[in-house]
C-alpha cells in the first residue's frame, strides 16, 4: 500500500469521528431534554415516587435496605398474610422442582401443564362459576376481556373511578362507551335508558375502588341490571380471599353470587401475592376468551411455582374461612383509633385504610417519617389518585397483630403532630 493511500484509510475514520452529530443524535438529545423537564417537574410538585428496597420475604414485618431494626409493613396488599406462610412457599418449591422454571411458551402451543388446569378449575370452585382463564396479571385480564366480549353493537356503562387496567381495557373494545357517577345509582339507570338499543350491555364496576376502600353498591347495581336486561362484570382484586363470610369477595358480602355473570380478579394480593389474573364466569365465554384473548394468546404462561403457590392459597381459603374472618376486628381497631385521633379515614370497613392528607408533598415526608419511627408506609399523590386528594393508603393484613396495629397508629400520631395535621 502507498503512502498516500494509509494516510487516506488512517483520516477516513477520523473523519467520521470529528463530523458533527446526526439528526438521530440530535433527536435524542432533544428527547433527553423534555424527559428531564417531565422528571424535574414531578420532583417539584413533590410526587417523585422513590423505590425502598426491600431485603426480606413479604410480610407483616420486613428487613428495609438502610434501616437497622425490622420495619412493620402496612402498605402491601397480601391481606391474608400468605405471602409467606410456609405451605405456599413450599407448594411453589415443589412445582419448581417437579414441573420446572418455567414454560417458555404460551398455553396454546406448549404451555399448558396440568397445575394449570388443576388452578383453574380450583378458582372455578373458590367463585362458584363455571370455568377459569389465566393470565399473567388482572391488567391483562381486563385488557383481554372487553375487546373479545363486546362489538360495535354493544354498550359498556363504567363507573367513573375504576381501576386504569379497566379503562384501558374498555378503550381496547368498540363498544359504546358510557361512565356513571361513582356509585351513583341514579345516574346507572339513566345510562342504561339511553343505551337500550345495544344488543349486549355490560355494567362495570370494581367491586372493592382500591383508593378509597369503598365497596361497590353491588345489590343495586344488580337489581338495575335485571331490570333493563344487562349483565355485570365485576374486578375482584381488592375483595377476593377475604370478604364475605368465607371469603369469596363483595359478590358474597352483599348477597349477589348468582345475580354477577362475570369477575376478573388477581392471584397478587390476597392469594399469595406472586403474579397472574383470571376470568372467571359462564364456560362459553372462557373457551372464546381462549381463542380470541390478545394478552392470552401473546403472553408466556405463569411459572410452575407461581402456580404451585397460588394452588396452595386457594386451597387453604377452600378449607377454613378462619383467616378471612379475622380481617374485620383488626380494620376496625385501626380505623377506630386513628378516628380518635383526630385523622380522616376515607372508605368503611375494608382493610384499606386512606388517611386523608390533601397535600402530595405532606403525604411523603410524613411516610418518610413514619419509615424512622418502624413503619413502613407509602404516600399515594397524583397521578395515581385526584390531585388535591393525597392520602397515606394503609392496609391491614390478618398477620398484624394488635401490638402492630398500636404501635402503626402511635406512630401516625407522633408523625401527625409533628407536621400539624392532629394536635
Amino acid at each position: 500500500m502507498s503512502l498516500g493511500k494509509a494516510a487516506r484509510s488512517l483520516v477516513t475514520p477520523i473523519r467520521g469521528v470529528l463530523r458533527p452529530p446526526s439528526r438521530s443524535y440530535a433527536a435524542v438529545g432533544e428527547a433527553r431534554a423534555v424527559l428531564e423537564k417531565e422528571l424535574d417537574g414531578i420532583r417539584a410538585a413533590g410526587t417523585w415516587k422513590a423505590e425502598r428496597i426491600i431485603t426480606s420475604m413479604q410480610g407483616p414485618q420486613i428487613n428495609v435496605d438502610g434501616s437497622r431494626s425490622r420495619i412493620l409493613n402496612f402498605c402491601a396488599n397480601n391481606y391474608l398474610g400468605l405471602s409467606s406462610h410456609p405451605e405456599v412457599v413450599q407448594a411453589g418449591v415443589d412445582a419448581l422442582k417437579s414441573h420446572g422454571a418455567g414454560l417458555s411458551s404460551v398455553r396454546f402451543i406448549c404451555g399448558t401443564q396440568d397445575l394449570h388446569k388443576h388452578l383453574e378449575q380450583k378458582l372455578a370452585e373458590f367463585h362458584e362459576r363455571e370455568d377459569c382463564i389465566l393470565y399473567a396479571s388482572c391488567f391483562d385480564a381486563n385488557a383481554g376481556l372487553f375487546e373479545v366480549l363486546l362489538g360495535p353493537d354493544d354498550a359498556v356503562l363504567s363507573d367513573e373511578l375504576n381501576h386504569a387496567s379497566i379503562i384501558d381495557g374498555i378503550r381496547l373494545c368498540r363498544a359504546q362507551r358510557l361512565r356513571y357517577k361513582h356509585m351513583d345509582l341514579s345516574d346507572l339507570e339513566t345510562k342504561l335508558k339511553e343505551s337500550q338499543s345495544a344488543r349486549m350491555r355490560l355494567v362495570v364496576t370494581d367491586g372493592v375502588f382500591s383508593m378509597d376502600g369503598d365497596v361497590a353498591p353491588l345489590k343495586g347495581i344488580c337489581d338495575l341490571a335485571e331490570q333493563y336486561g344487562a349483565m355485570v362484570f365485576i374486578d375482584e382484586c381488592h375483595a377476593t380471599g377475604f370478604l364475605g363470610p368465607r371469603g369469596r369477595g363483595t359478590d358474597e358480602l352483599l348477597g349477589v353470587m348468582d345475580r354477577v355473570h362475570i369477575i376478573n380478579s388477581t392471584l397478587g394480593k390476597a392469594l399469595g401475592g406472586a403474579a397472574g389474573g383470571y376470568t372467571v364466569g359462564p364456560k362459553p365465554l372462557i373457551d372464546l376468551l381462549r381463542q380470541r384473548s390478545r394478552p392470552y394468546l401473546f403472553s408466556n404462561s405463569l411459572p410452575p411455582p407461581v402456580v404451585g403457590c397460588a394452588t396452595r392459597a386457594v386451597e387453604l381459603l377452600l378449607a377454613s374461612s378462619e383467616i378471612a374472618q379475622s380481617m374485620t376486628a383488626k380494620t376496625m381497631r385501626f380505623r377506630d383509633k386513628m378516628t380518635q385521633a383526630g385523622f380522616t379515614i376515607a372508605g368503611s370497613a375494608h382493610p384499606i385504610c386512606p388517611v386523608m392528607l390533601g397535600d402530595a408533598r405532606l403525604a411523603s415526608l410524613m411516610a418518610d417519617d413514619m419509615l424512622k419511627l418502624g413503619v413502613y408506609v407509602i404516600g399515594f399523590s397524583y397521578p395515581v389518585v385526584p390531585k388535591g386528594k393525597a392520602r397515606i393508603r394503609v392496609q391491614i393484613s390478618a398477620a398484624h397483630t394488635e401490638e402492630d396495629i398500636d404501635h402503626c397508629v402511635d406512630a401516625f400520631i407522633q408523625t401527625g403532630r409533628k407536621h400539624g395535621v392532629v394536635s
